[in-house]
């Protein structure tokens, strides 16, 4: 995950929540019925536990998950076995019921594809050849599930952002047919390049930003392949991340259990290739950017063919989400969804010292949030059913939300909302919430009413530019459609203030997160901790409780998706 006030992460993990399978970490299970190691059952706790949001209850889960017995977490480990067998126990003793369809797991089919590093592109403007290295010029890959994919001489057009954007009234592909074509685009927005504030949303990164978009945009318009131009600000990362992030094993979900389109080939070209591919075509790669970011910019053929063979090894493996349901007194059809990921980085056997990855921040305490709201729940079930959904394979790409998105165990048009939590602050009471993507929907309102009454004050995240909504499990929910909420304590601490809160939170970073030293620490400070668990159980609560169907704000590119699926509630 990325936390989205820890600002000074945006260079180095950026791109978190890409497809890249974590450094290191333990291979996902053949099955995931019949695991590859038989794990040691886990050792029942002394804990007393006790209904409700309690601070020690808090503490004593996310001890035990990011405990060293749980190997760091890995999907497919033994420490997959432990924490889905503990995460079951709790829901269990709690009264919950198992939430998919009489299950308490739901396995996650997935493919690892790895590209031959060897590959090259060959791409030919007005006669004279490029040859494009793998890691240097360009970093491709294939999520068609397909051992080899070849594109040959495939036309070359410049599609600018690669938007098709109705509320934004703007269309880079408008009367252009790029089927079996190549199309080279730029990264992030329009707004963005411009620093235009009247163009999508200025410099804060939309959905039609992210490179996920662009590829499917891409596919859906029948490209054979797509070519994002790399430039550090637009990506807000350097082509090293990309080069480091692009290359090795790659995790997606399996074809056939994906909606989202798909190329048969994606991937980077830097920017020093593209501005010397474009000047052999007779271009000005500068000048085509600025006139890329004004209304009714039309297509550019390069007078160029590209050809690439491509080879990848294919693997599949599978995880398990966990998902455990409290069924509603009135209306139980509809439901409120909390989630969680519960996989980290697992255990580097190649590493000396200390090689086991805990997670305990990141993210054993959103799984224990999501716990200590069940318990609380439980305490008085709502009207509506709720959901908790602690998922797998976060850290390679939202795997585990995408899939269960797609195959949900209560349909998404009668989800009422989702409530992620990842990462929760440890730092002390805040007197503030940072809402990653403030003003996206009508969820902010309902939060708002609670933090007024606790005197706090709600904000963006502070690089709204990275797009740090889309890199976390609330997106996939988001995407279908469904309200998504991804808040959490602010910097601002009451003991010490917006300094203070910069100080932990970069201690954080350079110290403890994705190293093996995020562990537990008896010595946190889980007051606002607490505060922020209560703030997100009040949500759900009002929710659950209530009739009303939240939305989307009007000119939201998800709101298309939740009116489709709830025609009456768009009235």
């Amino acid at each position: 995950m990325v936390r989205p006030f820890l600002f000074v992460l945006a260079g180095a993990v950026a791109l978190a929540g890409c497809n890249r399978a974590p450094e290191g970490a333990a291979p996902a299970a053949a099955t995931a019925a019949t695991p590859t190691t038989v794990a040691t059952p886990v050792p029942a706790s002394t804990h007393d536990f006790v209904p409700g949001i309690v601070g020690g209850d808090f503490a004593e889960h996310v001890r035990v998950l990011a405990s060293d017995a749980f190997e760091g977490r890995a999907p497919g480990s033994p420490g997959e076995e432990k924490t889905v067998d503990y995460l079951v126990s709790q829901f269990k003793a709690m009264g919950l019921q198992p939430g998919n369809n009489g299950q308490w797991t739901q396995v996650v089919p997935m493919t690892e594809t790895t590209a031959n590093e060897d590959t090259t592109m060959r791409i030919v403007v007005k006669g004279k050849p490029h040859t494009l290295k793998f890691g240097d010029d360009m970093v491709i890959g294939t999520r068609s599930g397909q051992k080899h994919v070849a594109v040959a001489d495939s036309d070359v057009v410049f599609v600018g952002y690669g938007v098709d954007a109705p509320e934004q009234h703007w269309n880079d592909y408008a009367g252009l047919d790029v089927k079996g074509k190549t199309v080279v685009i730029l990264v992030n927005d329009p707004g963005f390049h411009a620093n235009d504030p009247t163009l999508f949303e200025g410099r804060r990164m939309t959905w039609y930003g992210r490179w996920v978009y662009k590829f499917e945009e891409a596919a859906r318009k029948g490209a054979a392949a797509a070519l994002i131009v790399h430039d550090d600000a637009g990506a807000s990362y350097g082509w090293d991340v990309v080069r480091g992030s692009w290359s090795g094993a790659q995790f997606d979900l399996r074809a056939s259990d994906d909606p989202a389109p798909r190329l048969p080939v994606q991937g980077w070209i830097s920017g020093a290739q593209a501005k010397a591919l474009f000047a052999d075509a007779g271009l000005d790669f500068d000048a085509l950017r600025a006139a890329a970011n004004k209304r009714g910019f039309k297509a550019v053929p390069l007078e160029a063919k590209a050809s690439v063979t491509l080879d990848s090894t294919i693997i599949e493996k599978s995880s398990r989400n966990v998902i455990a349901k409290l069924p509603g007194t009135e209306r139980p059809d509809e439901a409120v969804v909390y989630l969680a990921h519960w996989d980290h980085l697992g255990k580097h056997a190649d590493e000396a010292g200390d090689n086991i990855y805990n997670g305990a921040i990141d993210n054993a305490t959103g799984v224990a949030g999501i716990l200590e709201i069940a318990g609380q729940f439980a305490k008085a079930p709502p009207k509506r059913s709720v959901l908790f959904l602690a998922v797998t394979l976060e850290e390679s790409g939202l795997l585990g939300s995408k899939h269960y998105v797609a195959h949900p165990a209560v349909p998404l048009k009668d989800t009422v909302a989702a409530i992620n939590i990842d990462a929760m602050s440890t730092f002390g009471p805040s007197k503030d919430i940072v809402v990653t993507g403030l003003g996206n929907s009508e969820l902010d309102d309902v939060l708002k009413t609670i933090a007024d009454k606790q005197g706090r004050t709600l904000h963006a995240e502070a690089t709204p530019e990275s797009g740090f909504y889309f890199r976390s499990d609330h997106f996939n929910f988001a995407k279908a459609g469904v309200p998504a909420l991804y808040a959490e304590g602010g910097e601002d601490l009451v003991d010490g203030g917006a300094a203070a809160g910069r100080k932990a939170a970069e201690d954080y970073t350079a110290n403890r997160y994705h190293k093996p030293a995020d562990e537990f620490d008896a010595k946190w400070n889980l007051q606002g901790t607490m505060q922020d668990l209560d703030t997100l159980y009040e949500v759900g609560r009002v929710l659950a409780d209530g009739t009303t169907w939240p939305n989307w704000r009007t000119g939201n590119p998800f709101r298309a998706a939740r009116d489709a699926s709830r025609p009456s509630a768009s009235k």
